[in-house]
């Protein structure tokens, strides 16, 4: 209903310059624009409503096409003027981000859902996510953390933890650097702790309000915790995709790639010492409201060289709600 009348009183203050116009067109040469005229392209400038100023110019100019010099100048005016407007509302922003806080300027999502999973183990489970994502003028920041969980006949079946912190610095519109530092935990793939850092370029390959695309890699250091006692650590190479895909006003595609190949020294990589892990996430998501969305995702983890008694894939399927905040 409020959208209704505020159409009709955008109606009736279109109809009121038409008749306006209509009224002010004289028969005869009249010099200058209209007092009335210039009074009603002053009144639609005033409600900053481009649509409005737009309608209003045109009829003018459509009567007054000899007074197009003075409607110009009304407009180039006007023009100035937001321009000057939206530079100090951005300087203003950036005078917020620059003295905000630590803890401040944070956003994110919790999501929790269930999931089913093949590989090492055919579980049903729980899992729970949290994402927090912090933006500056030049600096963002990513954190991460994942919990799967599962427990039958008192004895815990699975039980996958992964954690990731990932600043980044915009060189350019397209160009960023960025590094990595995580955490995981996955005792059905063989091993108690895997610790990983990393650091490199990126770019973003396409940046549209419906579609993002970016590409990274760098050099990498990852230590690996085995659950027989035994530890390796390794030099590596990181490469991540991300990609999210607006499909609809209320449906996303998002799918998140990251792949490490580590090898040991130039010797070992010759002779025998090579292992690429690959983690795959592909998520839809489907907007219930404002700030819940329900989420379907399949997650792949690859590990080229697991330790005996382990397979090298395990997939997973969750089914989730997500909440932004």
């Amino acid at each position: 209903m409020i959208r209704y009348w505020r159409g009709m009183r955008s109606r009736h203050a279109t109809y009121a310059a038409i008749i306006a116009l209509a009224a002010a067109c004289p028969c005869a040469a009249q010099a200058g624009l209209p007092d009335g005229v210039r009074a009603m392209i002053d009144a639609a400038i005033a409600t900053c409503d481009k649509g409005r100023i737009d309608t209003v110019v045109g009829l003018a100019r459509a009567t007054y096409p000899g007074d197009g010099a003075e409607i110009d100048s009304m407009v180039q005016e006007w023009n100035r003027l937001e321009a000057e407007r939206s530079a100090l509302e951005r300087q203003i922003e950036q005078e917020k981000i620059r003295s905000a806080g630590l803890f401040e300027r944070w956003g994110g999502q919790g999501e929790f859902g269930a999931f089913q999973s093949n590989g090492n183990s055919s579980t049903l489970g729980v899992s729970t996510a949290i994402e927090l994502d912090r933006n500056s003028i030049d600096w963002s920041h990513l954190l991460r953390a994942r919990v799967d969980f599962q427990k039958s006949g008192g004895t815990t079946s699975r039980e996958q933890f992964f954690v990731s912190y990932e600043p980044r610095l915009q060189i350019n519109e397209a160009m960023f650097s960025f590094a990595l530092a995580q955490f995981e935990r996955n005792r059905l793939q063989g091993f108690s702790g895997r610790y990983a850092v990393s650091g490199g370029l990126g770019y973003k390959l396409l940046d549209d309000s419906d579609l993002t695309l970016s590409v990274k890699a760098g050099p990498a250091y990852r230590v690996t915790d085995f659950i027989t006692g035994e530890s390796e650590n390794r030099l590596a190479g990181l490469a991540g995709v991300d990609l999210d895909w607006k499909i609809a006003e209320r449906l996303s595609l998002s799918q998140d790639a990251n792949i490490v190949a580590e090898t040991g020294s130039a010797a070992q990589v010759i002779v025998d010492s090579s292992n690429t892990s690959i983690n795959l996430v592909t998520g839809l998501d489907a907007k219930v409201s404002e700030r819940l969305k329900t989420r379907v995702s399949y997650a792949i983890d690859y590990d080229s060289s697991p330790p005996d008694g382990a397979v090298s894939t395990d997939t997973m399927t969750r089914i989730s709600v997500v909440y932004d905040f």
